[in-house]
């Protein structure tokens, strides 16, 4: 009897936006700022804006595109953030909406139901609200018993929801469905040349459960590690409503050079730690699940770890089509390529993010 995961689901919105179409409209907006703002510009009471390129983008970071709840009104260089109609209290909410829908399909991959199921976790790196926990709202819309809570460790939240499922399971619970709402294009600053490209939209979610026989993929470890840091940071909070409550600086900020130094040598390390411990090396591990942010991040931590460069395929990269979808990346990776894995082999999954927070799981494919 052992702890796995034997199911995953992922959703994401219809409408998506490319590299050219975001460029095109940062260059606009950064056109007329520039034009608006001429005379103190000159001064030097202004910075000039700097535009952008789908160039800088794709050797940046990877990304080529990214989904998104709402096109038209992050293009709309007089709007810059999605248009979203708002819903009555009496209708699912729309993290809701997009969990159960994500939920549903890891439930039939799993082959469980709504009775089948103790907890519901809802691990992202945004709330739409602070209360009722969005979670709860999951969980009556599947109609499961037991309880439900949401929780926060940014970028980080799908590994350490792993690990409140797995201490669930060993306190008595059943099954585990763990969520992961990932709507970043509402924290999104798109008038920052830095920050404008990063995110998609997604939802992704996960069985967890104790079995003998059933086919997924083992917990066999799980190593956490934080140490606080502003160089990621999202202010937005109800305090804020008592300055200015919708502020650019409230929005998601990151010094992304810092995070490159800072993190990358963090996590190889903790993923070093996490295969000694377990008496393995790093060609044992079948695929490295890293968390979606850059292309180049996870290129450099492989060759940490790997001690070479390693092929591209052992840490699955999908950037390119999502761009960084926070907690849920690293779930995408695996429910897109698990089927790589062979029973017996061994992957890693690893996430990290703000705060510092880092997690790495060490899981086997069983049958």
């Amino acid at each position: 009897m052992s702890i796995r995961i034997t199911g995953t689901g992922l959703f994401h919105p219809a409408e998506a936006i490319s590299n050219q179409e975001l460029v095109a409209s940062l260059n606009a907006y950064v056109e007329r700022y520039n034009q608006q703002h001429a005379e103190q510009i000159a001064k030097g009471e202004l910075v000039e804006l700097q535009g952008s390129s789908e160039a800088f983008i794709e050797k940046a970071s990877g990304i080529k595109s990214r989904y998104v709840v709402e096109k038209s009104g992050i293009l709309d260089i007089d709007r810059m953030y999605p248009r979203l109609t708002e819903r009555s209290n009496d209708e699912l909410s729309l993290q809701a909406e997009w969990g159960v829908t994500a939920a549903q399909q890891a439930m039939q991959q799993a082959n469980v139901t709504a009775d089948d199921i103790d907890v519901v976790i809802l691990a992202c790196s945004n709330m739409q609200r602070a209360y009722p926990a969005v979670s709860i709202e999951i969980q009556s819309a599947l109609g499961i018993k037991g309880y439900a809570y949401d929780m926060n460790v940014a970028c980080s939240s799908a590994t350490f929801g792993l690990k409140q499922a797995r201490d669930a399971i060993q306190a008595g619970a059943r099954r585990v469905l763990m969520v992961n709402v990932e709507i970043t294009s509402a924290h999104l600053n798109f008038k920052s040349r830095d920050c404008h490209f990063i995110f998609g939209d997604v939802a992704t979610a996960a069985i967890i459960e104790a079995s003998a026989d059933k086919a997924g993929f083992e917990l066999v470890d799980i190593n956490l590690q934080t140490q606080f840091s502003n160089n990621i940071r999202n202010n937005f909070g109800f305090l804020n409503r008592c300055e200015d409550a919708f502020g650019d600086g409230l929005l998601f900020n990151q010094d992304g050079r810092k995070v490159f130094k800072e993190v990358c040598p963090l996590v190889a390390q903790m993923i070093n730690q996490q295969l000694e411990k377990n008496q393995l090396n790093a060609d044992q591990i079948k695929r490295f699940w890293l968390h979606q942010a850059n292309a180049n991040m996870n290129e450099l931590i492989l060759k940490y770890v790997a001690g070479k460069q390693a092929e591209a395929a052992r840490a699955p990269i999908i950037l390119d089509e999502f761009s960084n979808t926070s907690s849920a990346g690293v779930i995408i990776a695996m429910h897109k390529t698990a089927h790589e894995v062979e029973v017996g082999e061994y992957a890693i999954l690893s996430s990290f993010g703000a705060g510092y927070s880092v997690g790495t799981v060490l899981l086997k494919k069983v049958a």
